[in-house]
C-alpha cells in the first residue's frame, strides 16, 4: 500500500523551488523578494547577481533552481519564464541572550524565514503585441 499521488497545485505552465529556515528576518527578505517580482526571469536572476545585499545570493539559488525545475521537469521555455510570485513567511526564532549591567539581561531572538519561488510560462500574446510596437 502506497500514498496516493500528490496532487498538482500549480497550473501546467508554472514551476516552483522552496527554501526552507534561511537564516534572515522576513523582513530583509521581502525587500530583495520584491525586487524580482513579475520580472522576467533572466533580469532577476541578473539583478540579484549584482544586489548587494548578502541574502540575495541564496535567492538566486533558489530562483534558478525554480528555473531548472521549469526546464527539466516540466519542459517550460526558459526564454519566456516570468517570476510570478515570490512568497516570504516565517519560521522557527531562536531565541538567546545578552549579558547586561548590574545582573540583568536582555533577549536577542533571530529570525528564520521561508522563500517559496513560482516561475511562469509568460503567454505569447504580449510577446508578439511587443514585438509589433519596436516594428
Amino acid at each position: 500500500m502506497s500514498k496516493p499521488k500528490h496532487i498538482r497545485t500549480l497550473a501546467d505552465t508554472e514551476a516552483q523551488a522552496i527554501t526552507r529556515n534561511i537564516r534572515v528576518s522576513p523582513r530583509k527578505l521581502n525587500l530583495v523578494a520584491a525586487m524580482i517580482r513579475n520580472q522576467p526571469a533572466d533580469k532577476a536572476i541578473a539583478a540579484l547577481t549584482f544586489s548587494r545585499r548578502r541574502i540575495a545570493q541564496q535567492v538566486k539559488k533558489t530562483l534558478e533552481s525554480a528555473v531548472a525545475n521549469a526546464e527539466n521537469n516540466h519542459q517550460l521555455d526558459v526564454d519566456r519564464l516570468v517570476v510570478k510570485t515570490a512568497e516570504v513567511g516565517k519560521s522557527i526564532v531562536m531565541k538567546r541572550f545578552h549579558a547586561r549591567g548590574r545582573g540583568r539581561s536582555a533577549r536577542v531572538e533571530k529570525f528564520f524565514s521561508h522563500l517559496k519561488i513560482v516561475v511562469a510560462e509568460a503567454a505569447e500574446a504580449s510577446e508578439t503585441s511587443e514585438e509589433q510596437k519596436a516594428a
